[in-house]
């Protein structure tokens, strides 16, 4: 049985240990080529099944100074598969995306860790059609890393030149909200790049079409990325939204794939508001496929209960974007995302991209001439409550009756005005229990409700 590699969001882990040790990526760099090569399931290798087609990638990374070693070892396992590698450099998740799927590349690989403190990094990788790998692949890729009957080639890894790539990119952005540079001028506008992947391209993006734009996070040295800044810490650009009178701010995530934002107030506005407001502007402009939108389980129950009320189904999915990216595909929906900020946009791209949602953000801002603040407005937020409760075993929770009767009496509780979820964490012996309703208290002691029944008899 092959171990397992990639996670929710590709391979991720301490960068230099296993997984992320230099043999472990070498390997799997070079089991990349083999599975492209070979036709794996939904790999987007197309006919390329032959043992001596050539196969091209392309990789991308983020400004972490483990980027480096890690492209390099990546690079001469796939090269010495036959390979030829091409690298982008320090360029955005959504880049290497866009750019991959353009039909020139067979994969396109970013190594990145996303959120995370420069001491992690990952990999994850794109189709030739510019989307995650599906499970299936994953799997065929976990299958041919954990084959010792063969080897990838030895050597000393060296340093892979890059090549400028990111004009078509941004051309690509440009043309999400091509009147920007009329309708948009002066517009002022605070920029959070996470000291990672978004710095320059955000830079020549957002100036370019003329909004008079503040930056912060836009000094990477190879440790700060996501220190005190960008998506997850965005407290930082707040004060700066404000201290500078800006009407809007966006803050991106080390990768670039997510972009949280913030009202003239400096009040956070999450996924969940954003994929409200674009949803609604979307419909009206008959760009909204199947009247539907897709989230994940965590989004709030106020999202399902607004979008409902304009006629608009919400599809959940589990969490990670690339489940909401194959719940789209599967559908030919036009839109779903995160309440972290994931957002994606299938006219443009199957993954989400923290510039191409800013833009629309700002884009709907400049057509509904209302500020953020009143768009997020329209979202009511159901209070939530998250507890955890330490299990021995992972039983299925129906086959316990007075667990299951418990779940049954709050789930008629909250009936058509709130939502319980009862699920196990994917890594730790946990129950996680999470109820939202119309009043914290009471669904406080619902949800505790259902954790001591777990205890005495699960715990």
């Amino acid at each position: 049985m092959s171990a397992r590699l990639f996670g929710t969001d590709g391979v991720r882990g301490t960068a230099g240990a296993f997984p992320l040790d230099p043999p472990t990526v070498r390997r799997l760099g070079a089991a990349l080529v083999r599975a492209v090569r070979g036709g794996s399931r939904d790999s987007g290798a197309g006919n390329r099944n032959s043992p001596n087609a050539s196969v091209h990638f392309l990789i991308g990374r983020d400004t972490r100074e483990s980027g480096t070693w890690i492209e390099a070892e990546l690079a001469h396992g796939a090269t010495g598969e036959g390979a030829t590698v091409h690298s982008a450099g320090i360029v955005p998740t959504p880049a290497i995306a866009y750019l991959t799927g353009s039909g020139i590349y067979d994969a396109g690989v970013v190594i990145s860790a996303s959120h995370n403190p420069y001491q992690d990094n990952g990999i994850k990788v794109f189709s030739g059609k510019g989307e995650k790998f599906t499970e299936a692949v994953e799997r065929d890729v976990e299958a041919i890393v954990a084959d010792r009957s063969w080897t990838p080639q030895d050597g000393e890894a060296a340093a892979v030149a890059a090549s400028y790539l990111v004009d078509q990119y941004i051309d690509h952005l440009r043309a999400v909200f091509p009147e920007a540079a009329q309708t948009m001028k002066g517009f002022t506008l605070a920029v959070d790049c996470a000291n990672g992947a978004t710095t320059g391209v955000a830079h020549r993006l957002f100036e370019g079409l003329g909004f008079d734009t503040t930056f912060i996070g836009d000094t990477p040295d190879g440790r700060n990325i996501n220190l005190g800044c960008g998506s997850t810490h965005p407290e930082r650009l707040a004060k700066t939204v404000v201290e500078h009178g800006c009407r809007m701010g966006v803050a991106f995530d080390g990768d670039g794939d997510r972009a949280i934002c913030i009202d003239d107030g400096g009040r956070i506005v999450d996924g969940d508001a954003v994929l409200l407001m674009c949803a609604r502007q979307m419909q009206r402009e008959m760009r909204l496929k199947g009247d539907a939108v897709v989230a994940t389980v965590m989004s709030n129950i106020g999202l399902e209960l607004a979008l409902k009320r304009l006629g608009i189904a919400l599809v959940r999915c589990s969490v990670g974007d690339k489940y909401v990216m194959e719940e789209m595909l599967k559908r030919d929906l036009s839109l779903g995302g995160e309440q972290s900020g994931h957002v994606i946009f299938s006219d443009y791209l199957y993954t989400g991209d923290g510039l191409c949602t800013a833009l629309n953000v700002l884009r709907t801002i400049a057509v509904s001439g209302r500020s953020l603040a009143d768009l997020a407005s329209d979202l009511t937020a159901y209070p939530q409550i998250l507890l955890n409760v330490r299990v021995r075993n992972k039983v299925d929770l129906a086959t316990v009756p007075p667990v299951a009767a418990a779940i049954e009496r709050v789930e008629a509780r909250v009936a058509g005005q709130g939502r319980l979820l009862v699920r196990y964490s994917g890594t730790e012996p946990l129950l996680r229990v999470m109820l939202e309703g119309q009043h914290q208290d009471e669904i406080r002691g619902w949800a505790q409700e259902i954790v001591d029944v777990v205890k005495e008899h699960l715990g």
